[in-house]
């Protein structure tokens, strides 16, 4: 697409250009980090890292639109930046904003592995496939420390529960060793997601992902390894990167993916005004046509939360994506058959010696 941002002044190293007003909050502090007043150095924001206290680790939705019920993360919030990630709301829970709040204030579940622990042995825990991130990257640059992901794969190693993971981040490839253990008991199953093959357009949008290139390489290892691997292509953002289709496909399958899904960008509660504000500062001469093209799958609305519809729209312009994906996959020799997952093997460690020196 070889797309030339035409930039105003960014946050250096972040997706968002704002920090907007948290919905739940009745008093704002609004100020405008491009205020006149502020001098360059001000446009720099740290990140900052705080203690997550939550007694629970195992979180359940109930949404047809998610192939799981149960899934699970050690961070909230995500360093990636990504100007369009749906999560960014979440962030309002705790009194941030969707904003700039999302990407550099992350809350850190220090003792995730033991409570992941502790729920997959409580008796009530039924051996089900879990979501390991979804919400937030379980590889943002803060993992390469911490280990929180590593260490909770050895949790879900250690039952055999299976495990369905996403990711952006080449770092996945740092736990080939626990991947490939899990593979064994057909307990893991992995999508790398690639939003575009254009790097200008990438550092932009999202800011402090793994470059394309680099997730293509982690399919290409993952896939070399024997562990399930697949392309999410998403979010596809009308206007923006859907002519990439074919070409992101073809790629995808070359490096060894099995699969090629989709989903259409969404934009719940905040996010719209946050992602109007970044289309309009990166790219002003075309954020009419993408606004529009959004608005052409979601029933003239920037959003739709239906059930059904949030993730891949409706209507003639939402149908030309599904059927040039579903051509570019045919092409590329795809789709395989998405990987399904085994809960035979689970297991509680230790039990059965527990139970054999009572016999």
């Amino acid at each position: 697409m070889g797309s030339e941002p035409k930039t105003h002044q960014t946050i250096i190293g972040r997706g968002a250009v704002s920090n907007p007003s948290n919905r739940f909050e009745r008093v704002q502090v609004a100020f405008d980090p491009f205020d006149d007043y502020f001098e360059p150095q001000d446009l720099k924001t740290d990140t900052q890292y705080f203690r997550d206290s939550t007694r629970s680790f195992i979180t359940h939705n109930t949404s047809p639109d998610i192939g799981y019920s149960a899934s699970v993360n050690p961070y909230r919030g995500c360093e990636h930046g990504c100007v369009y990630c749906y999560a960014r709301p979440t962030h309002e829970y705790l009194g941030f904003s969707a904003g700039i709040d999302f990407e550099s204030r992350i809350m850190v579940k220090l003792d995730a592995p033991q409570l992941l622990r502790k729920e997959l042995a409580a008796q009530k825990w039924q051996p089900q496939v879990v979501g390991f991130s979804g919400v937030t990257d379980i590889y943002q640059p803060i993992e390469r420390t911490l280990e929180l992901t590593r260490r909770c794969l050895e949790v879900f190693l250690e039952f055999r529960n299976p495990v369905g993971m996403v990711t952006k981040n080449y770092l996945i490839t740092r736990d080939l060793d626990l991947l490939k253990e899990l593979a064994q008991f057909n307990c893991v199953s992995i999508a790398i997601s690639i939003t575009t093959l254009d790097e200008n357009l990438r550092r932009v949008m999202e800011p402090r992902t793994s470059s394309a290139s680099r997730r293509l390489k982690a399919v290409e290892v993952l896939a070399n390894a024997g562990i399930p691997v697949g392309v999410l292509n998403a979010p596809i953002i009308p206007g923006l990167t859907d002519t990439e289709i074919p070409a992101l496909v073809r790629a995808a399958a070359g490096a060894g993916a099995s699969w090629v899904g989709y989903n259409i960008v969404h934009l719940p509660y905040g996010l719209k005004e946050l992602f109007v504000d970044w289309l309009q500062r990166h790219f002003p001469e075309r954020a009419s046509k993408v606004l529009g093209r959004i608005k052409d799958v979601r029933g003239g609305k920037l959003n739709d939360p239906r059930f059904g519809y949030r993730m891949t729209g409706e209507g003639l312009y939402a149908e030309q994506i599904r059927q040039l994906h579903k051509s570019a996959c045919k092409q590329a020799g795809l789709p395989k058959a998405k990987h399904s997952l085994s809960t035979q093997h689970f297991r509680v460690p230790g039990k059965a010696v527990q139970i054999g020196l009572f016999e």
